[in-house]
């Protein structure tokens, strides 16, 4: 005769047995995923006044710092462009990523992602090494001549490219796997 009676322990039992075969699944979120929801849950908390005002003084704190005279801070004009700089890679670079790796898989839109972006970094700083400085033309920029001011776009340029030939090629080898399976 079976005993048909709520019984907590079996119920419990069930639950840990449960918890356990999530935390121990090998097909658990992927690192994008967990980003994802981490964005999603960020969302949400920002929709309460209290979180939005502490996110407000710490934007204030970090971004608008002054010092005796009222000037920005240099750590306020770092902090901007580092945040900036950031942004602008998971704005651009990333939603580019994302979008590749709903569609043809997460290796393949990482080989692709790279080579874009380091084919149009090249494409773009070569530009700058090209015609860097725009405007009036100062005999020198406080101390530099005209090729002291291109060697930072010169190094990008040249980085770029390689690192751009590295993912054109492995590209390459990526089709010969893929055509060889």
């Amino acid at each position: 005769m079976s005993d048909s009676r709520f019984n907590p322990n079996r119920v419990t039992g069930r639950l840990v047995g449960l918890a356990r075969r999530v935390r121990d699944d090998e097909s658990g979120l992927s690192t994008l995923e967990k980003v994802g929801v981490a964005g999603a849950i960020i969302t949400i908390i920002s929709f309460i006044p209290a979180a939005r005002g502490l996110l407000g003084d710490a934007y204030d704190a970090t971004f608008k710092q002054r010092d005796d005279a009222g000037e920005i801070t240099a750590f306020s004009i770092a902090a901007r462009g580092i945040l900036i700089t950031i942004t602008s890679l998971v704005a651009f670079v990333g939603t580019g990523f994302l979008l590749l790796y709903t569609n043809v898989g997460k290796r393949l839109a990482f080989l692709i992602t790279g080579a874009a972006t380091f084919g149009w970094l090249v494409i773009g700083s070569l530009l700058f090494v090209v015609y860097a400085p725009r405007g009036i033309r100062p005999a020198s920029i406080e101390g530099l001549n005209a090729f002291q001011v291109r060697v930072p776009a010169i190094a990008l340029t040249v980085g770029s490219a390689i690192l751009f030939v590295m993912f054109v090629l492995a590209l390459d080898r990526y089709e010969h796997e893929t055509e060889s399976d």
